[in-house]
């Protein structure tokens, strides 16, 4: 006679396997290159608390790389990638390069990258607009969850050289 526990073991490893891809590709970023890192707070057990500052290629924009500073949480749950993060981001975006429109034109307003800030819910957001009349290109950071989002943001803005018409769809 079979019990309910022995089928429940056919499935642990399944789901052993499940709850480590997802916790893999929940600690995977967006490929911003970390720049560098302040501790904020020290823990006994697990990596400080921080303020870690990356930095992202525009990818549809040659020449504009954003700076976003933000807040990791250390200790036990973030040394595992299950902690959540605070939802406050700063972000400052610049010319460091000769400015090339990749390819196609610009949507008008467009996620340009999104990371995971929790292990499910919570994402921190980087959005490009295009302002045409000051030909300028507007970035702005903020995080949502899946049930109540945040309204702490950061805005900061990327003239494009005169001469130089940004194309948008």
């Amino acid at each position: 006679m079979t019990t309910p526990f022995r089928s429940m073991r056919r499935l642990r490893p399944a789901f052993s396997t499940l709850c480590l891809a997802t916790l893999l590709s929940a600690c995977g970023g967006a490929g911003g290159e970390e720049i560098g890192a302040v501790d904020t707070v020290f823990k006994f057990i697990g990596p400080d608390h921080k303020i870690v500052v990356e930095a992202y290629d525009d990818p549809k924009v040659s020449g504009i790389t954003c700076y976003v500073s933000r807040a990791k949480t250390g200790g036990i749950k973030g040394a595992f990638g299950v902690a959540e993060d605070k939802a406050e981001a700063s972000i400052a975006c610049r010319q460091t390069g000769l400015i090339i429109f990749n390819g196609k034109p610009l949507e008008k307003q467009e996620e340009m990258f999104s990371e995971r800030i929790s292990l499910v819910f919570k994402k921190l957001r980087v959005v490009r607009m295009v302002d045409t009349k000051r030909n300028t290109l507007v970035y702005l950071t903020y995080s949502d969850r899946v049930i109540e989002g945040s309204p702490q943001n950061s805005v900061t803005a990327v003239p494009v050289p005169a001469g130089t018409v940004i194309p948008v769809k």
